[in-house]
C-alpha cells in the first residue's frame, strides 16, 4: 500500500513525510482492517512530527481520524462484517485491568496506545485496528465530513464536559480550530453564548458566522465574564489571561495534548475564588460514543478543507500557519 511514512522528527516546513509503498498491514487476532477512505488532520500530528511528543523509536504514519469501510478481519474477530463503515480515533489499546480502566477513565491508564503514534495510522490505503476500539459508523455519514468528528470532535467533546459548562451559560472559546468550530455547534445547541478568542481574522469571522455572540483577541475586553472556558490553542500564556476572565467559581479546561510554558501567576487574581482548572487526557471509548450520538442528532457538520493524502505535508503546513477554517483532511486514492 501507499502510506505517507514519518522517519524522522523535522519541522514541518521540511516536508518531513515521504510517500512510500509499505506492506498492507494484516489483522491479527481481535482486529479488524479498514480500507481507509479520509483521514482527518489534527494538531498532535504536528507534535508528533516536530517532535514535540516523543519520537516512539520507529518509523509512523500519523493520522488518527480515519474513516473507513472494513475489508479483512482477524481471527476471532466478530463485532463487525467485511464492507461495515467504521471510524478509528486516537485510543487504540488499554489494559482493560489498572485502576483507571476500571473506575472507567481508561483515558489514564498507563498501558495506553495510540494510533498514528504507537501503531501506524491513517495516512495510508489500509489501516488496523483492535475491533474493541473501533466506532460503528452510519453509511449514510460522509466520509470526510466524518472524520475530523474522531479527534478533534471527540476531544472537544470531552473538554465542554469537563469545563463544567451547563446550557444557557457563558462559554470562551481560546482558538478557533477543527475542535473548536466542533464544540461552537453544541454549545448553540445548548443555547451558550460563546465568546471566541483567537488571532486569525478569518477565524473570527467563521466563529461570529457560525453563531458565537463575541470574536476578538485574547486581551480584549469580553462582553462579560464567561462561567467556563476552554483552550484549544497550545500556548501556555493564555491560562492566566484566562483564568482572570472567568466568573468566581468557573473552570478553565486545557484541551491540548501538548503546552508551552506557563508564566508565573497571581494567586488571588488567577486562581482564588474557587476556580478550577481542568486538563484533558486523551479520550475514553464512551466519550467517542456520546459524540457520534450527538453528531447525529443535532446533527454537527463540520467544516472542511479536502487535501488528497500524497499532498499531507503541504497540508499540515497549512494547519501550523493556521490556514485552513474548520478542519483538513486527507482523501484516499481509491
Amino acid at each position: 500500500m501507499k502510506a505517507m511514512v514519518l522517519s524522522k522528527c523535522s519541522p514541518m516546513e521540511s516536508a518531513p513525510l515521504q510517500l512510500e509503498d509499505v506492506p498492507d498491514p494484516e489483522p491479527g487476532p481481535g482486529e479488524i482492517r479498514i480500507k481507509v477512505k479520509a483521514c482527518g488532520i489534527c494538531r498532535t500530528d504536528l507534535h508528533v512530527i516536530e517532535g514535540e511528543l516523543p519520537f516512539p523509536g520507529h518509523p509512523v504514519i500519523p493520522g488518527h481520524q480515519i474513516v473507513g469501510e472494513i475489508d479483512a478481519l482477524g481471527s476471532g474477530a466478530s463485532r463487525f462484517r467485511v464492507g461495515d463503515r467504521i471510524g478509528i480515533a486516537w485510543l487504540r489499546h488499554t489494559c482493560g485491568e489498572c485502576t483507571f480502566c476500571i473506575e472507567e477513565r481508561e483515558n489514564l491508564c498507563e498501558h495506553s496506545l495510540f494510533t498514528g503514534y504507537h501503531a501506524s495510522g491513517g495516512y495510508a490505503q489500509y489501516a488496523v485496528v483492535p475491533e474493541a476500539f473501533a466506532y460503528p459508523l452510519p453509511q449514510t455519514f460522509d466520509a470526510a465530513v466524518t472524520a475530523p468528528l474522531l479527534c478533534a470532535g471527540i476531544i472537544g467533546y470531552r473538554s465542554l464536559m469537563r469545563s463544567n459548562c451547563k446550557p444557557g451559560q457563558r462559554l470562551a472559546l481560546y482558538g478557533f480550530g477543527s475542535s473548536a468550530h466542533i464544540v461552537i455547534q453544541i454549545a448553540s445547541h445548548w443555547n451558550c453564548e460563546i465568546y471566541v478568542c483567537t488571532r486569525n481574522i478569518k477565524h473570527r469571522q467563521l466563529a461570529l458566522a457560525m453563531g458565537a455572540a463575541w470574536a476578538g483577541s485574547a486581551t480584549e475586553r469580553m462582553p462579560a465574564c464567561p462561567d467556563s472556558a476552554i483552550i484549544f490553542a497550545p500556548a501556555g500564556w493564555l491560562i492566566p489571561e484566562a483564568l482572570s476572565r472567568i466568573r468566581k467559581g468557573g473552570t478553565l479546561t486545557l484541551a491540548g495534548i501538548y503546552m508551552t510554558s506557563i508564566p508565573e501567576m497571581e494567586y488571588e487574581r488567577h486562581l482564588f475564588y474557587e476556580k478550577n482548572i481542568h486538563s484533558v487526557t486523551a479520550n475514553t471509548r464512551r466519550d467517542g460514543i456520546e459524540l457520534l450520538r450527538l453528531a447525529e442528532e443535532i446533527p454537527i457538520r463540520p467544516q472542511i478543507t479536502v487535501f488528497p493524502v500524497r499532498e499531507a505535508n503541504q497540508a499540515l503546513l497549512k494547519l501550523k500557519r493556521d490556514e485552513i477554517q474548520g478542519s483538513g483532511v486527507l482523501l484516499l486514492d481509491d
